[in-house]
Formats: structure tokens, C-alpha cells, sequence
């Protein structure tokens, strides 16, 4: 159990017959009445997300939840393969528990979040960036703009990103997996 002055981002607690993360909370304290918690919850099962307000210091349920490092191997029609990099075992998710999936390549190291209890896969989350070969974008043409324009560019893994003019096919390039924004250029 745990109270609301626990709440921190990413605590993982069962409610409504669910596993939610806390994604973002705030303390308000009026100046009339009593103080309450405002959050933003999103289900480790089915990723949506909802508002919900506690009154301060209400108790609830933490869930156990580990985070295991996999290396991702491939996808087929049976949803993403990943093995366990400390005992190897390999196991397959479904696509609509990993968020930008399009970003992964084979081999990549990722955690999948395991609720400790039942064992089962809740989602997958990617390092916060990638680093990824831009295989085909338009050429920029020089003084084409007065401020920053983006162009499209397609990826080694067929997702596709907005990137400045001046990057060319053939590039590392740095990719956020958060909003799937073009960051930098690896060096």
C-alpha cells in the first residue's frame, strides 16, 4: 500500500482491475477545503491513459513491477521476438504493447516491464534515443528557406522522420523514441 504523498512519475499501482503508471500528479491545496491529487494514469495493458483525482493521503494498491533488459531478435506475424539477455529465453509481444515499434531494429537492447505476480509482459520500453540510418531523403537545396524547414526521411527500419535540409541519405542520425522527433547527427 502506499499513500499519495508516495506518488511519484512512473509508480505502478492496481486500480479498476488494472495495472496503471503514474505518467504526471500534482499536489493542490486550495484555500478552501481540503487538499487532493490530481493524476494522469496510463494502463500497462492497454496503454490508454485517464484522468483520476485522489483525495490526499487516500491509500492504494502498489503493483511489483520489473524491468528486464531484452535484446530484440525480429517481427512476424506473431508480434515482436525478444530474448532475455541474462538467461536467454525468448519471448513474443504483442505490437500494440510496444510504443514506436517502428524505431526498433534487430539486436537492440530494450526493457520489457514484467508484472512480478502473473509473470506477464505489460510493454516494452526503447533507450530514450537511437541511433538509426537515414536509407533515403529528397536532397536539401542550399538557401531554399528562410528558417528551419524539414524535410521527410525514411529510416533503416522503415519509419519514417522529419529531419533538417542539410541531412543526406547515408547518415546516423539520433532519434528520439519519446515523440519519434529527429534529434542529431552521430558523429
Amino acid at each position: 500500500m502506499a499513500s499519495t504523498a508516495d506518488f511519484k512519475n512512473g509508480l505502478c499501482m492496481e486500480f479498476n482491475h488494472d495495472i496503471y503508471s503514474i505518467v504526471e500528479f500534482q499536489h493542490v491545496k486550495p484555500g478552501k477545503g481540503a487538499a487532493f491529487v490530481r493524476t494522469k494514469l496510463k494502463s500497462l495493458t492497454t496503454g490508454k491513459v485517464l484522468d483520476k483525482t485522489f483525495n490526499a493521503g487516500e491509500k492504494v494498491t502498489t503493483a511489483r513491477v520489473e524491468r528486464r533488459e531484452h535484446q530484440f531478435l525480429y517481427a512476424d506475424d506473431m508480434g515482436y521476438h525478444f530474448m532475455d539477455t541474462a538467461t536467454f529465453e525468448q519471448i513474443p509481444i504483442e505490437a500494440k504493447l510496444i510504443e514506436r515499434a517502428d524505431l526498433m531494429k534487430e539486436g537492440q537492447i530494450v526493457d520489457i516491464l514484467i508484472h512480478d505476480e502473473t509473470d506477464t509482459p505489460l510493454g516494452v520500453e526503447l533507450p530514450p534515443f537511437v541511433e538509426l540510418m537515414i536509407t533515403y531523403t529528397e536532397p536539401g537545396i542550399k538557401g531554399d528557406t528562410a528558417t528551419n524547414a524539414l524535410k521527410p526521411a525514411t529510416l533503416e527500419t522503415g519509419a519514417t522522420v522529419m529531419v533538417p535540409l542539410f541531412v543526406d541519405q547515408d547518415i546516423m542520425i539520433k532519434v528520439d523514441t519519446r515523440d519519434g522527433s529527429y534529434s542529431e547527427r552521430v558523429k
